[in-house]
């Protein structure tokens, strides 16, 4: 039977990362399927309600950001020759239940990355500034990689084999998210986007990038992507 790695990068998500793994857990997924949480130098009990859940917990000592959680949960996958694996947000902002969505594409072989947007349908529900945003963070995308998306800051993403061994990420932070997609494109990697749900409260909206960031991760992303 292939396998599934499902990543979470979380930085104190004690509060919430029980209710996410129990319903990740509560799903019939047709595959082998391992949890990973990349504990990212938390200080609460991520990791140790992680473990209790069931998940495998890999641990930064200290705080080194959503790139380089994502960056492990990568290699991660490449050690334990995932077949598959799907990053998604430990905030409780994605629901569950769109993780089938995702890998049914990579299942039928008809895309090697999918991106969950939140933007292909309801986009009542997203707040006006990260509407704004996002649609921000599309346009350097698109000026910098030449790719079209309608979610370039989507958490919830899908790889198959194939792009879990050639994506090699370089960035630690935010920025992350713009730099998958120089990997997609570089690699000729194909991309489909399916549309997902998104549950807003308080909690996941503080935990996301902050309008107006824009500029910051812009800079630090050239910065990067030029060493």
């Amino acid at each position: 039977m292939k396998k599934l790695l499902i990543i979470l990068p979380a930085f104190n998500e004690a509060k919430i990362i029980g209710k996410v793994l129990k319903g990740l857990k509560d799903l019939n997924v047709p595959l082998k399927t391992e949890i990973c949480v990349v504990n990212d130098g938390s200080t609460d009990k991520t990791a140790l309600i992680s473990r209790q859940a069931g998940a495998t917990v890999l641990t930064h000592v200290i705080n080194r950001g959503l790139g380089a959680s994502l960056s492990t949960g990568l290699e991660y996958a490449k050690i334990t020759r995932a077949d598959f694996a799907i990053t998604m947000d430990s905030d409780g902002q994605h629901d569950p239940s769109d993780l089938l969505n995702i890998l049914k594409p990579l299942i039928n072989n008809s895309a090697d990355v999918i991106i969950g947007s939140r933007l292909l349908e309801n986009q009542s529900e997203m707040p006006f500034l990260r509407r704004v945003n996002n649609k921000l963070f599309n346009l350097l995308t698109y000026f910098l990689f030449g790719v079209n998306t309608t979610d370039s800051l989507s958490g919830f993403r899908g790889f198959n084999s194939q792009a879990i061994r050639l994506i090699n990420l370089k960035t630690d932070r935010m920025e992350v998210s713009n730099e998958f997609f120089t990997e997609i494109k570089h690699h000729r990697l194909r991309l489909a986007e399916v549309p997902i749900k998104v549950i807003y409260t308080p909690y996941s909206i503080a935990k996301g990038v902050k309008p107006g960031a824009v500029f910051a991760i812009i800079f630090k992303l050239l910065l990067r992507l030029l060493r």
